[in-house]
C-alpha cells in the first residue's frame, strides 16, 4: 500500500474474483483515494472494504464512487457504505449489474454525466464513458491533472467488450468523445493494472478507430 499522507490521490490494491456470464476470473484492482488530509472519496470499493477502511484512516468518507457495476468494482462497496455512513454512487445505466450483485440494495444517488463531485481539494467531472458497460464513467479532475476510467482505457488500449452488456463500438466513441479530447499529459489512472497518459494512448486508439471504420473487428 502506498502512502495515504499524499495528497491528493492514493491507490492501494485489492484483490478478488470478477464475474460474469457463468465465468470467473482472479483479478487485482485499483481502488483510488481523492481527497486531502481530512475527507475522501473512493473510486471503486474492490474486494477488501476493511483495507480500504485502514488506507482512509481518520478521513471523513464523503462518498463511494463505482465506475461501473461489475462485481469486482462494487463487491466492497456496501459494506463500505454501512461501516462509514457514505452514500454510494452509480450511473443509473449500470442497474442491471448493480442488481446481480446487491438485488436488496440500491445505490444512493445517480452518477450522471457532467456532474461535477468534491473530493477534499479536488473537483471531479462525470463523464459518461459507456462500452465497458452500459453506465461506465471516468471522473477527470482538471486541478490535479488525471482522470480514473475505471475499465475504460488502460495502459494499451480500451477495456474488454466481449461480455454481456459491453459493446466495442460504443467504447471506442467514449474514449474518442471524452477522454482523447482532455490534455495529452492528463495521468490516467485505471481500475486495473498501471497508470498511462492520454498522449500515450491517442495514437494506439486513432488505430483502432480507423479499423473500426474500414470494418475491421478487434484482434483477441
Amino acid at each position: 500500500m502506498s502512502d495515504t499522507s499524499r495528497i491528493p490521490v492514493d491507490k492501494i490494491v485489492t484483490s478478488g474474483v470478477f464475474r460474469l456470464d457463468g465465468g470467473e476470473f482472479d483479478v487485482d484492482n485499483n481502488v483510488w483515494l481523492v481527497g486531502n488530509e481530512r475527507t475522501a472519496i473512493v473510486v471503486d470499493a474492490a474486494h477488501d472494504f476493511e483495507g480500504i477502511a485502514r488506507a482512509l484512516g481518520d478521513r471523513e468518507l464523503m462518498a463511494i464512487v463505482c465506475t461501473h457495476a461489475h462485481n469486482d468494482h462494487i463487491n466492497a462497496a456496501v459494506q463500505l457504505a454501512d461501516l462509514t455512513d457514505a452514500p454510494i454512487l452509480a450511473h443509473p445505466d449500470d442497474t442491471p449489474l448493480w442488481n446481480m450483485v446487491y438485488p436488496d440494495r440500491e445505490p444512493d444517488a445517480p452518477l450522471l454525466h457532467g456532474e461535477r463531485l468534491q473530493a477534499g481539494d479536488v473537483e471531479l467531472q462525470v463523464l459518461h464513458t459507456p462500452g465497458h458497460a452500459p453506465g461506465a464513467v471516468s471522473l477527470y479532475a482538471p486541478g490535479a491533472g488525471v482522470v480514473f476510467t475505471g475499465d475504460t482505457l488502460f495502459q494499451g488500449g480500451p477495456g474488454a467488450t466481449g461480455r454481456s452488456y459491453s459493446d466495442y463500438p460504443t467504447i471506442l466513441a467514449s474514449i474518442r468523445d471524452q477522454l482523447l479530447v482532455l490534455p495529452g499529459d492528463t495521468v490516467v489512472h485505471p481500475g486495473h493494472g498501471p497508470s498511462t497518459t492520454i498522449d500515450a494512448e491517442a495514437a494506439n486508439i486513432r488505430e483502432l478507430l480507423a479499423d473500426a471504420a474500414g470494418g475491421e473487428e478487434p484482434g483477441g
